[in-house]
């Protein structure tokens, strides 16, 4: 992507921890930031003033006279069509007017909104794991399990801004039911707190400090334990099985595993290629590769500003090789 006219992207990244800011330019360059801790438990207008914090710093900057446009990505659902959000972390937003309120406090801007998981795949696409790749997964596997589409060498956000939440794909017909209402999901086997909780219930124990995050789990998984290993190899099989039928369907050539769980490294990684081996069976779908994201805690913010600057023709589109 090359941006010869020199304008930025205002870019937002907003979750159930953390309300991210940034302008962003042509080369993924973050030029100016700004964050608030995400006041989750709060009403809808509590939300929002954090939101008009961080947008508040990015204004006061000499930089913003350069900005033409606002990507959000935000937690999911969200409804693009609509311009709406609805965290599940966020309780105070169902069916909010994020877009119209995001417009209102930058003056009229026009705003792009995709969800967390899409904006991941666009960074990871521009200068990520995915970059050069025509058609890739990219998945966010933290306290959800969310993901995004690179199509034909463009990111595909479906009508809403959702496509590619692989979370949501049942990959457990009679499984435990799931907060999205489905049963047997990706998300219900593989993010954070549900390895955590695999590894309990299978009799792993912390340590002195009592953590029971999925980081103290991957510890005990390298150290030898047998339920904290069982407990990741069985996320690794539930990815497995959404990544092979995500190929299958639409023909990717690459996954490429963000998030905090995937910082695991190959206590999730190796299991979950292993597995893939039983589920992509079929030619055209064994190839897919398998990689680390490259972007980390930066990716929302690029990946926004991606996402709004291809929308809306910004910068010249033409990911590097």
């Amino acid at each position: 992507m090359q941006n010869p006219s020199g304008g930025l992207v205002a870019a937002l990244d907003i979750g159930g921890t953390k309300i991210a800011g940034a302008l962003v330019d042509g080369s993924g360059r973050l030029l100016v930031r700004a964050r608030r801790a995400t006041p989750a438990r709060e009403d809808a207008a509590t939300v929002l003033d954090a939101v008009a914090g961080v947008v508040g710093e990015l204004t006061a900057a000499a930089e913003w006279a350069r900005v033409r446009a606002v990507g959000i990505g935000s937690a999911g659902p969200v409804d693009a069509a609509a311009g709406t959000v609805s965290p599940v972390n966020v309780p105070g937003w169902r069916e909010f007017p994020l877009v119209a309120e995001a417009g209102r406090l930058t003056g009229g801007l026009p705003v792009v909104l995709v969800g967390d998981g899409v904006a991941m795949a666009a960074a990871e696409h521009w200068r990520g794991a995915a970059r050069g790749r025509a058609d890739a997964l990219c998945m966010v596997v933290s306290t959800g399990v969310g993901g995004g589409l690179v199509l034909g060498g463009r990111l595909h956000t479906g009508p809403t801004g959702n496509a590619g939440h692989i979370g949501h794909i049942s990959v457990d017909l009679d499984g435990e039911p799931c907060a999205c209402g489905g049963r047997g999901c990706v998300e219900r086997i593989a993010s954070g707190p549900h390895i955590s909780r695999r590894a309990l219930e299978g009799g792993w124990r912390p340590g002195p400090d009592g953590d029971t995050g999925a980081a103290a789990v991957a510890a005990a998984a390298r150290a030898g334990d047998r339920a904290a290993r069982a407990a990741f190899a069985r996320a690794g099989q539930a990815l497995a099985a959404g990544i092979a039928a995500t190929a299958t369907l639409v023909e990717i050539e690459v996954a490429v595993i963000g998030g905090g769980v995937a910082g695991a490294g190959e206590v999730l990684l190796g299991p979950l290629r292993e597995r893939l081996r039983d589920y992509a069976a079929l030619s055209f779908a064994a190839g897919v590769e398998v990689v680390p994201a490259r972007l980390g805690p930066d990716a929302g913010l690029v990946g926004a500003a991606a996402a709004a600057a291809q929308r809306l023709g910004l910068w010249e589109w033409a990911p590097d090789r």
